[in-house]
């Protein structure tokens, strides 16, 4: 795994990266399921829907390309509550455990936040998506206010911190 951390390079989000996050995510969801208002709302604006409010987000970076991002979203509802949502990893990408270096970085940001736990959403189709959650350490959990009509799972990680 080390040769892998050598050729991708994980970055916080800047500027310059504000199409990518959201190119990055709309080919990700329209491979799957089809974009909804909520995603139009984050991916369009993501300096007031997630960086504003709290949150961060990642991109992961394959000889200076953004292939892959996450963000880490603070919940509105509970100050040490993080969703981990947006992540993306471009098709040409896939493969090289880039996702799990995105959700890491990202579980270890919450950590050092002093998160009591980070949840998730995502859906029973994405089979490859909840074997690297769980490997992360997230487990499933009963679905209440999903965020998006997708939605068939939800997870949560608890930090015991």
């Amino acid at each position: 795994m080390d040769d892998i951390k050598e050729e991708v390079k994980i970055v916080t989000y800047e500027p310059q990266y504000k199409d990518a996050f959201k190119n990055l995510n709309e080919e990700w969801i329209r491979t799957f399921f089809v974009m909804e208002a909520g995603d139009y709302k984050i991916l369009d604006h993501p300096e007031e829907e997630i960086l504003a409010k709290g949150g961060h987000i990642v991109f992961a970076l394959l000889n200076d390309e953004p292939v892959g991002t996450c963000a880490l979203m603070k919940s509105g509802h509970e100050p040490s509550v993080y969703e981990l949502a947006k992540m993306a990893v471009s098709p040409k990408a896939q493969g090289k455990k880039i996702g799990y270096l995105l959700g890491k970085t990202l579980v270890d940001l919450a950590k050092d936040l002093n998160a009591g736990k980070v949840v998730l959403e995502t859906n029973s189709a994405l089979v490859p998506a909840i074997k690297l959650y769980e490997k992360l350490g997230f487990r499933h959990i009963p679905i209440t206010d999903a965020g998006y009509d997708r939605v068939d799972v939800q997870m949560q990680l608890d930090l015991n911190i």
